[in-house]
């Protein structure tokens, strides 16, 4: 069995996809996908991802607010209130994304700093998203003690010297369907290279579809796509990868229910 560990199941597009959510859940599942973390972005749209969510045994969540979506300073009273919801396994998305704007550099690392601190406090892993900010992603790791809170440098697409930076603090490296582009030669050559115990796969649906489903609205069950893909790039069976990706998820994220 596999797991799609990063997925955004409210920003589903249901009429493109033309499933509702349970069949969308189900169709995942017979690609033996048994377990799936739904991603929060957004404080306020947690209780809206929450109710489409709560009714599945097999779906847990996180809690944060996006660097790209972090417009006003962090509020971490909320956070904290929110997260604390049994649902919730961990903290995030956040992160640093340099890639669009250079005028949101300072609260997003101010927001960065607030997520680290939550996750300290509430013991839960944290969900990170880095782009184009490598350097400044790990200073703020370093100096405000991520490690002890551990977590998972998700959907990655940077160099090595990043991945190892991350891997010596004991965080884990998600891989999501990026790989299985053409022009993703510098990440491959990064996947061959992180260990099996430090590997999770996800979709980060509805975006980012792998091959061969590109040009599609994305969605969990393609999962398994990745998982093939990795296996294959790593010389391993798919049964390897699978079991491996699936204790390494459970490990890490240790509130969720298996």
């Amino acid at each position: 069995m596999i797991v799609d560990s990063h997925c955004h199941l409210d920003r589903l597009e249901f009429d493109k996809i033309g499933l509702s959510l349970p069949e969308i859940l189900d169709a995942a599942r017979q690609k033996d996908v048994e377990h799936f973390l739904c991603v929060n972005v957004k404080l306020d749209q947690f209780p809206s991802m929450l109710e489409k969510i709560e009714q599945f045994e097999d779906v847990s969540a996180s809690c944060g607010v996006h660097p790209l979506d972090q417009k006003d300073q962090l509020d971490k009273d909320l956070l904290i209130e929110l997260a604390q919801h049994p649902k919730v396994v961990a903290i995030g998305e956040t992160g640093l994304d340099y890639y669009y704007s250079k005028d949101t550099h300072l609260v997003q690392q101010e927001s960065f700093v607030g997520h680290i601190e939550v996750a300290n406090q509430l013991k839960k892993p944290l969900i990170i998203h880095t782009r184009d900010a490598r350097e400044d992603t790990i200073a703020l790791m370093k100096a405000h003690q991520a490690d002890n809170c551990g977590g998972v440098l998700h959907c990655f697409t940077e160099n090595w010297d990043m991945a190892k930076q991350a891997l010596d603090m004991g965080f884990y490296i998600s891989i999501s369907g990026i790989v299985t582009f053409k022009n993703a030669v510098e990440l491959k050559g990064v996947v061959k290279k992180i260990p099996m115990d430090r590997l999770l796969i996800e979709t980060d649906s509805p975006y980012l579809a792998p091959v061969p489903h590109r040009g599609k609205t994305n969605q969990p069950a393609y999962v398994q796509d990745v998982a093939y893909y990795i296996a294959d790039l790593k010389g391993l069976s798919y049964k390897t990868l699978a079991t491996q990706t699936t204790d390494n998820f459970y490990r890490l994220f240790n509130q969720a229910a298996r």
